[in-house]
């Protein structure tokens, strides 16, 4: 059996379900808090940047986690339509497992990170394509709907490893991407120590804990699905917004 966090008819609540039920219940997001991303996790996407991290000022690569935040208008739910802004071709589907928070976490250690972890559930940071690295990519990463998350929440006790999960992405059913957990820089306790050290982290916040190099890129008519082993799939349809378009859409 596995615990559950989900919106069930609107009202956030705790089940203990089985696994084979998952895709019976219907949810809507399933998160209530902040959502922040990791840069910089994966060691290709470190690779990729060598060169622009060894000119000046910096000279090096950062030693600390690279955040930003998702905020909460880009928040979207598993099989609702992830609206393509007008000007746009195309975005890039970044799939990245999510850490959701239990209780404040501020300076804790990296073997006691499962204490302060309600669970895990599937992200997708859909991003438009972009080069600067040294800006907040506010207007790249922040637009309407542009953060799907779900479609439910699966407790720590029912992964056999969070370090070792298998991150799929497929667009129109077919696989584009295709990596694991394994090649985090940070691991998961390792990531929560870090910006635990200068922040903290809010129950029902979320943290993302990356997203590799080369991400496939979507368009408008595209169906993009992520998934996770030992978590499920998240499942979207790109619909530019030219095209009628309701927010909270349903595929």
């Amino acid at each position: 059996m596995s615990t559950l966090f989900v919106k069930y008819q609107g009202t956030a609540q705790l089940q203990t379900i089985k696994k084979d039920d998952l895709q019976e219940i219907p949810v809507d997001f399933p998160i209530k808090g902040t959502v922040y991303g990791t840069l910089l996790n994966y060691q290709d996407e470190i690779n990729k940047l060598k060169p622009e991290f060894s000119a000046a000022p910096y000279n090096e690569p950062p030693k600390s986690p690279i955040l930003y935040i998702k905020p909460s208008n880009t928040f979207n739910a598993h099989q609702h339509i992830i609206p393509l802004p007008d000007g746009v071709s195309e975005v890039q589907a970044n799939g990245s497992l999510a850490i959701v928070i239990k209780k404040d976490a501020y300076k804790i250690k990296k073997e006691q990170y499962e204490k302060y972890i309600l669970g895990f559930t599937i992200a997708n940071d859909i991003t438009i394509p972009h080069e600067n690295y040294y800006r907040p990519a506010i207007s790249q990463k922040s637009r309407d709907g542009f953060c799907p998350i779900g479609p439910y929440i699966i407790s720590t006790d029912a992964i056999n490893n969070p370090n070792n999960l298998i991150i799929s992405t497929y667009v129109n059913g077919e696989l584009k991407q295709q990596f694991s957990t394994r090649e985090l820089v940070r691991s998961i306790g390792q990531l929560l120590e870090d910006v635990t050290d200068f922040m903290t982290l809010s129950a029902g916040d979320v943290l993302l804990t990356g997203i590799p190099n080369n991400p496939p890129l979507v368009r408008s008519g595209d169906s993009v699905s992520i998934t996770i082993n030992e978590i499920g799939t998240l499942t979207n349809h790109i619909k530019a917004l030219n095209e009628s378009y309701e927010k909270g859409e349903n595929i």
